[in-house]
């Protein structure tokens, strides 16, 4: 704790220079280091607390103007984990009066709103009184107990969740999306929060203040992974993650790791490791060894906690250069993988046989409703169809049949989502790019869920970049028996969907005859076009 002739010298010195006087001292009783600063901006050498260990050191500084533990005494104490931070009253002409101690509480104990423990004060001469390293070492048996119980319970990562609200309408809806995608990737979901910041700060986006309540959060709901909804740049994650503690992910970041956890067939994986190769190559400097965290994932078939699951590559190839021939390398055999997919086009194209592109916002019902249109009960013909994000990467075509038409071939493709990253779009161009050969689009939409609009038209963004807006489409209004009556109506009247349920198969046959109609009038206009090509060359014949 100090002795009462440091207690003196600090109180004195801080009455002499009217500012306050902090030294750090380690757990035998040495000054490590003296700094002319307030509790948060005292001098602390490198802290590598372990998770159940607290830092070893005590602060002890003397306040000019007097008074108990400041705010800023009790955030250094927590964010440190400092076995104990005293603060000397020193306002009487540069006397130790009282002198003010508080020490870190166990997560989760009963009967303390705070982190902290704030002990009464004392008189000077009774500071050496207080038994700081019993206290300390109770503390951490106590912390190391609770960790135990938890790790035992704990099978998930837990995690909390920041969605900025810059004035967004749908900030929201967000802000539920992006707990959907971390139940997705694996995470359990403790605590989420919508903070409201018209301007962002530069480097923690939501300020030191709101870090520390964040920090305390995770403190008390045993939670390692803070996620983010904005995109972070290399410098801002490492900004926080140094300020919390904590594992920090972005929703891009987030994304790219259900990408992987769900790759399935070879191309989906080239896709996704060319993908997180031009996310990662930006951010390689200063990262260090989290570099290391998509380095051994191995895709679907791994486990691995959020953030670290990838294609195998050792280290991800630190070297730029090794990193760039990497990327080559994938671009090369994805082309290969294009080349395959014109011969099918190529190939469907001589059968005459129509194809219809299912697209729409992820998690829609997709493959359920393909399921649904070729009868496929049961494996290999059944499609994988889950209620989870982009369940399906891979484009998979199945043979049904719509009456008026005959045969039709009917492509499930990669699902969409708002602000889609853009190195995923990137790698999964080729893939989506099949789209524009189809005849006709059949654009499903989750009828249930809030919202429906704004991810409609966040869908038809994504297809107005890639140039397909103006294809023949047809709208499936999905989920419709479990939709609000009022808001399905409202649907079907702006969009002209046919309301069905896929899972139910309801409504199944209403759609066929609407994409009947559609690729009948795509057929009729493809004669014409035809018979007009007939004409004009027979006048130049």
């Amino acid at each position: 704790m100090g002795s009462p002739e440091l207690a003196r010298t600090l109180a004195e010195l801080a009455h002499e220079i009217r500012r306050e006087v902090s030294v750090l001292i380690d757990r035998r009783g040495r000054v490590l280091s003296v700094s002319v600063a307030d509790a948060k901006a005292a001098e602390l050498p490198s802290i590598r607390a372990g998770e159940n260990r607290l830092a070893g050191y005590h602060l002890l500084h003397a306040h000019p103007k007097g008074g108990p533990l400041s705010k800023g005494d009790l955030s250094a104490l927590f964010l440190n984990r400092l076995d104990a931070v005293s603060a000397i009253d020193a306002k009487n002409e540069g006397q130790p009066g009282p002198v003010y101690t508080a020490h870190l509480t166990p997560p989760g104990t009963v009967g303390e709103e705070e982190d902290w423990r704030i002990l009464p004060p004392v008189p000077v001469f009774q500071i050496d009184d207080f038994d700081l390293g019993a206290q300390v070492s109770a503390l951490e048996e106590e912390i190391a107990r609770a960790a135990v119980g938890r790790e035992s319970k704990k099978d998930r990562e837990r995690a909390l969740l920041v969605q900025i609200d810059q004035g967004e309408f749908d900030a929201e809806e967000r802000l539920e999306e992006l707990s959907e995608l971390a139940r997705t990737a694996g995470a359990e979901v403790v605590y989420k929060e919508l903070i409201y910041r018209r301007n962002l700060k530069a480097g923690t986006l939501v300020g030191a203040g709101k870090l520390e309540e964040l920090t305390s959060k995770a403190y008390h709901l045993d939670a390692d992974l803070l996620i983010f909804g904005q995109e972070l740049g290399a410098a801002q994650a490492r900004e926080i993650e140094a300020a919390t503690g904590l594992k920090i992910i972005d929703r891009t970041q987030l994304i790219l790791d259900i990408f992987a956890l769900h790759a399935q067939g070879v191309e989906s994986r080239l896709q996704v490791e060319l993908a997180q190769l031009r996310y990662m190559k930006p951010r390689l400097l200063g990262a260090g060894a989290q570099l290391s965290r998509i380095g051994g994932g191995g895709g679907s078939a791994a486990g691995g906690a959020i953030g670290t699951r990838g294609p195998g590559e050792t280290k991800l190839e630190l070297d730029r250069r090794r990193i760039n021939d990497r990327l080559s390398f994938l671009e090369k055999q994805l082309e290969g993988g294009s080349l395959r997919r014109e011969e099918r086009r190529k190939s469907r194209e001589r059968n005459d046989v129509p194809v219809v592109s299912i697209v729409g916002y992820t998690n829609a019902g997709k493959s359920t409703l393909l399921n649904a249109f070729t009868h496929a009960a049961e494996a290999p013909k059944r499609v994988l169809a889950a209620n989870k994000l982009f369940a399906t990467l891979r484009p998979t075509s199945r043979q049904g049949f719509i009456d008026g038409i005959g045969p039709v071939i009917f492509t499930d493709t990669v699902g969409f989502i708002r602000d889609l990253p853009k190195d995923l779009t990137r790698a999964f161009r080729a893939t989506l790019e099949e789209i524009g050969d189809a005849d006709v689009l059949l654009h499903v939409v989750d009828a249930a869920s809030p919202g429906a609009d704004t991810r409609l038209n966040a869908v038809n963004r994504i297809l107005e970049d890639l140039g397909f807006v103006d294809m023949p489409t047809v709208v499936a209004l999905n989920k419709a028996d479990s939709a609000e009556p009022d808001a399905l109506e409202r649907e079907i009247e702006r969009t002209g969907g046919v309301p069905v349920s896929a899972l139910k198969s309801a409504g199944i046959s209403e759609l066929k005859e609407a994409l009947a109609d559609a690729i009948g009038q795509v057929q009729r206009q493809e004669m014409a076009q035809r018979e007009e090509a007939r004409e004009v060359a027979a006048q130049y014949r």
